[in-house]
């Protein structure tokens, strides 16, 4: 999605802000956008630190292929060439170290849906040596149709490291394309600071067991937690913001547009055509069925659905049918004009009708297909939202601010000096508990359960990190079947006039398509 300016979401409590609904692709649903853009500058950096397309040349001597796997021109999905694997394992791994890394993307194409796939990311300081090689993420499935699909995992790990892919493939074959590694700065900074407090606070209470060291541990691990807390703010923002955006729903309602047979000349002069030789029953059945779909006169097109096409285009045909036939028009009290030309051109008008039909079928069913994926991302982004607000609420029990919609509202606050009083208060709270270990003997055993509860929770957190890769996969995905079906070679009508109006539509689809793609980039990738 592009560079718009975003909408930012405008409550206090996430919870209380409902989602906008936007009829797009003929029903209700919410499309994910750029409400990211309201995060702090900070948060945004990121840049690419490996990008291979596994092109033939340059791009496939940064890979070393160690088994199962081969670089192919056919099936890439962009460029010239993609990495095939057959039925089976494969292996490969990066000829250069890449710099600290953060999150892996790259896309996915099997043979067919019963393909499974199961990828694992490993890195390692050393290229050559089978030992030392970290897993560090997964990717694992099918894809529900033979095209490519993106997928999303993080692989926050410190240090220059060589990256590895390990590969298995059953039912079918795989390709991948288009890989890249991007590095976030914000909550990767803070998963490393984490594990780095708590392995040496676990290691130093094995050698030194005074109070001291718990407390220090303690403060620092207060500033972690709350900033963790803030990392969960963040990703609750995000998700209470995905939500329709002008170009988007501009987008998807003219390419709803594109599946309406009142919108192509063709239909029009069908329509035309039955009216001169139609009874005044057969005008009026075919005028109410007509009337879900727009108006010509106005160019007012309705979205169309399937149901809606499943309950016009038989009858139609039937009406066309009827009112070219001899015993109808002889006795539907038209002149001779009008006979003569229902004797002429009855039959050549049904198969206009049924050709064009066909035409706008196909249309409708893309047309449907991308308003299954935006219904499919709309549940995952509600469940997401609904788990990471409950998981908020058990954080700021844990870190001390106890229940209530008021501290939650605090936390979650667009005032940026509430918020962060509120994150000071749970600060503060591991500082009053630093103090009582320090001051009063209490026993490591307790020390210990509370710092692993704490760290527990903030370990959870990561795992939304996760569920918002996939839903972000989901999306990249999305763009891309929408950019595709409003391709030149996509166009479904022989008419050239149809052809036309299709296209005409498809410029506009483009543009918006192309700023809602670029806004969501910026803000989400």
């Amino acid at each position: 999605m592009q560079t718009k300016t975003a909408i930012k979401p405008g409550v206090d409590s996430v919870s209380a802000r409902r989602l906008p609904v936007f009829p797009a692709l003929g029903r209700p649903v919410v499309l994910v956008l750029a409400a990211l853009l309201a995060m702090p500058l900070a948060a945004q950096q990121k840049s690419v630190i490996f990008k291979n397309g596994f092109e033939a040349g340059s791009d496939s001597k940064q890979w070393a292929l160690m088994y199962g796997a081969t670089i192919v021109e056919a099936d890439a999905r962009t460029g010239s060439g993609a990495l095939f694997v057959e039925q089976g394992e494969a292996s490969l791994r990066s000829r250069v170290s890449l710099s600290e890394q953060g999150t892996l993307e790259l896309w996915l194409k099997t043979s067919s849906p019963a393909t499974q796939y199961k990828i694992n990311v490993l890195v390692a300081t050393s290229q050559n040596s089978d030992n030392g090689w970290v897993n560090v993420g997964q990717i694992n499935g099918n894809n529900d149709t033979a095209e490519y699909y993106a997928k999303r995992v993080s692989i926050d790990d410190p240090g220059k490291k060589f990256l590895r892919l390990d590969i298995e493939v059953q039912n079918g074959q795989l390709w991948i394309d288009d890989l890249r590694v991007e590095k976030i700065l914000l909550d990767t900074a803070l998963q490393k600071n984490q594990e780095k407090v708590i392995a040496e606070v676990l290691g130093k209470l094995r050698d030194d067991k005074n109070y001291q060291v718990q407390a220090d541990a303690l403060r620092t691990l207060g500033k972690n937690y709350a900033a963790q807390v803030d990392v969960q703010r963040q990703y609750l923002e995000y998700a209470n913001g995905i939500y329709s955006s002008v170009t988007l729903v501009l987008a998807t309602s003219e390419r709803g547009k594109m599946a309406n047979p009142l919108g192509y000349q063709t239909f029009k002069g069908v329509v035309n055509d039955v009216r001169t030789v139609a009874s005044p029953i057969q005008k009026a059945r075919m005028d109410s069925m007509l009337r879900p779909l727009g108006d010509i006169a106005t160019a007012t097109l309705n979205i169309m659905t399937n149901g809606t096409y499943a309950a016009f285009a038989e009858p139609f045909k039937t009406i066309v049918a009827t009112a070219f036939d001899r015993s109808s028009y002889e006795n539907a009290g038209i002149d001779r004009k009008a006979r003569k030309f229902a004797e002429a051109n009855g039959l050549e008008t049904f198969k206009k009708t049924e050709t064009f039909l066909g035409e706008i079928e196909k249309e409708l069913n893309t047309v449907t297909a991308l308003d299954k994926d935006l219904l499919d991302i709309q549940r995952e982004v509600d469940k997401f939202r609904k788990d990471l607000d409950k998981h908020l609420k058990e954080s700021l029990i844990a870190g001390g601010m106890g229940r209530g919609k008021e501290n939650y509202n605090r936390v979650m606050s667009k005032d940026e000096p509430v918020r962060a009083a509120a994150l000071e208060e749970i600060n503060n709270y591991f500082m009053v508990q630093a103090e009582s270990y320090q001051n009063f003997s209490s026993s490591n055993t307790e020390f210990v359960q509370f710092m692993m509860k704490a760290t527990r929770t903030m370990e959870e957190t990561q795992a939304f990190k996760e569920r918002f890769n996939q839903i972000a996969s989901s999306v990249i995905t999305f763009y891309d079947k929408f950019d595709r079906s409003v391709a030149k070679d996509q166009n479904p009508f022989t008419n050239d006039k149809d052809r036309a109006v299709w296209e005409s539509h498809a410029v506009k689809v483009r543009a918006y398509i192309q700023e809602s793609k670029a806004a969501f980039a910026k803000a989400y990738m």
